[in-house]
This record gives C-alpha cells, sequence and structure tokens, in this order.
C-alpha cells in the first residue's frame, strides 16, 4: 500500500472508530433519535471517503500494475476489477 495513502486511511478509520463509539453511546444513552441519525450519516459520509482512498490506492498499485503485465489475463483482470468497483458503487445504496 501506497504509505501517504495508508496514513490517510489510517487516519480516517481512527475517526470512524471514535465515530462510531460515540454512535454506541448514544443509542445507549437514548439520545435523542435525530442526533443519532446525524451521527450515523456522518459515519456513512466517512465510510465512503475510507473507500475513496483504498480504491485510489488499488488502482494506482495494482490495477496499474495488472494493467502494464505483458499477461493478456492479468490485463482482463484489472478491467474486471475496474469494473467490479464501479458496479459496487453504482449499487451502493440502492436497495
Amino acid at each position: 500500500m501506497d504509505a501517504a495513502l495508508k496514513k490517510r486511511a489510517m487516519h480516517r478509520g481512527k475517526i470512524l472508530q471514535g465515530q462510531l463509539e460515540g454512535l454506541l453511546r448514544a443509542i445507549e444513552n437514548e439520545d435523542y433519535c435525530m442526533d443519532i441519525i446525524t451521527q450515523s450519516l456522518a459515519i456513512q459520509k466517512s465510510l465512503g471517503s475510507l473507500n475513496k482512498l483504498i480504491v485510489e490506492n488499488h488502482i494506482q498499485t495494482h490495477v496499474a500494475h495488472m494493467m502494464h503485465s505483458h499477461d493478456p489475463q492479468e490485463r482482463q483482470k484489472a478491467m474486471a476489477e475496474l469494473g467490479q468497483i464501479f458496479e459496487l458503487n453504482n449499487n451502493r445504496g440502492t436497495k
């Protein structure tokens, strides 16, 4: 994993950890529902930011390496993974 992206992903993960702990406390304390929903939505947005970093890393490292391969199967695998990322992103939240 790219060192700079790893650092950013770890930072985002720690933020998420704190947000999730806060959400669990809010649920345990039976805080106002709108406050809990707001916190939950913030966590979802943070997860989206983390996903973006992981996808960025995957494209810059693994996919780029596969695309430069002389093996047609590796290039096809890279294309399939890009398509899978696209599908996962488009299907998120639609069900």
